[in-house]
C-alpha cells in the first residue's frame, strides 16, 4: 500500500522528462494517473511503463493551450478514474530569446500554455479537489537569475504561474485545497540535448550546482512531488520548493 493509494492525478506534459518522472513516482505510490500531453505514442509508452510496474494509468491527448481540450481532459479523467485528487501543471511552450527578438506569437503561446492553461486546469479541477486535494505548478530557475538574458519572456510567464499558485493557496485554503509550486533542475530530454550541443557551457553551469549534477526526473523531482502532495505535507501550501541541488540560492 503506497501513501497515495486510492488517489487520482492528472499530470500534464507527462509523455517525457519531468512530467513522466512525476507520473511514474505518483503511480509508484499507488496513485492512478491520467498521463496528459500532445503526443499519443509517448503517453501510451508511459502508461505501459506504469502498468508494467503494477500501477494504473490512462493516456489523455490534450493540447493545454486549448480551453475545450482542458475541459475534455478533466471530464475523461473523472469518467475513467472516478475522481481527481492531485493536479500537476507541467506542460509549457517555452518562449526563448532576447526581448527584442521574441515574437508576440511566441510570447502569447507561452502565456496560453503556461499561466492561462494552469488557471484553466485549476478552475476545472477545483470542485473535485475540495476536502484534501493538492495542486503542484511548475516555475523556473530562469526567473531567479540576476541576468535572465534570453530568458525574459519565459521567466515572465513562469512567474505568473507562481503568483497564481500563491493566490489559489490563500483563496482555496478554506476548501481544503493545497497549492504549491516547484522549481526543478532536471536532466530532461531538453537539458540533455543542451549539454550535448553546448558541452562547455553545460559544464560551467553544472559547476554552479552544489550537488554537481542535474536532478533525475523521477527519483529527485517525482519523489519530491510525492512528498509534497502526500499526507506528511498537509500543512504546506502557497510555497515554492526548490528542487535544484542548491543552485538557485547561489544566484
Amino acid at each position: 500500500m503506497g501513501i497515495l493509494q486510492g488517489k487520482n492525478a492528472i499530470v500534464t506534459g507527462a509523455g517525457q522528462g519531468v512530467g513522466r518522472g512525476i507520473a511514474m513516482a505518483l503511480a509508484g505510490e499507488g496513485c492512478a494517473v491520467a498521463v496528459a500531453g500532445r503526443t499519443e505514442s509517448k503517453l501510451e509508452g508511459v502508461v505501459r511503463e506504469i502498468e508494467a510496474a503494477g500501477g494504473r494509468a490512462i493516456s489523455v491527448v490534450c493540447e493545454v493551450g486549448q480551453a475545450d481540450q482542458i475541459a475534455a481532459c478533466v471530464e475523461t479523467t473523472l469518467q475513467a478514474l472516478g475522481g481527481i485528487d492531485i493536479l500537476v501543471n507541467n506542460a509549457q511552450v517555452v518562449p526563448l530569446g532576447m526581448l527584442l527578438d521574441v515574437t508576440d506569437e511566441a510570447f502569447q503561446a507561452g502565456f496560453d500554455t503556461g499561466p492561462l492553461a494552469s488557471l484553466r486546469f485549476m478552475r476545472a479541477c477545483h470542485p473535485h479537489l475540495k476536502g484534501g486535494g493538492s495542486v503542484v505548478n511548475l516555475g523556473t530557475g530562469a526567473a531567479l537569475r540576476p541576468d535572465p538574458v534570453g530568458y525574459g519572456a519565459y521567466a515572465a510567464v513562469k512567474e505568473a504561474i507562481r503568483t497564481l499558485t500563491r493566490a489559489a493557496a490563500v483563496e482555496w485554503g478554506p476548501d481544503g485545497i493545497r497549492v504549491n509550486a516547484i522549481i526543478p533542475l532536471a536532466m530532461s530530454p531538453g537539458m540533455q540535448m543542451w549539454t550535448e550541443l553546448r558541452p562547455e557551457e553545460a559544464e560551467a553551469f553544472m559547476a554552479t550546482v552544489p550537488l554537481r549534477r542535474g536532478g533525475d526526473c523521477e527519483r529527485d523531482i517525482g519523489r519530491a512531488v510525492v512528498m509534497l502532495v502526500g499526507p506528511d505535507s498537509g500543512y504546506i501550501t502557497g510555497t515554492t520548493l526548490m528542487l535544484d541541488g542548491g543552485q538557485g540560492y547561489l544566484r
